[in-house]
């Protein structure tokens, strides 16, 4: 049995996004749809999708 998995919830635990895992930003074993989500938002920067707040 193959399972395709075709979208997947962004690492960030405050984030909302979903991203396709082939064009997700990938650290520490996880999928984030930003690299301010990956690097935790070190900067204090959002992900700056629409509709989303995260802050980290």
């Amino acid at each position: 049995m193959t399972v395709n998995v075709e979208m997947v919830k962004c690492g960030c635990a405050d984030c909302v996004c979903i991203v396709t895992p082939g064009k997700a930003v990938e650290a520490e074993g996880r999928s984030f749809c930003s690299d301010s989500c990956a690097q935790h938002h070190a900067d204090g920067d959002g992900c700056e999708h629409a509709g989303c707040a995260c802050h980290g």
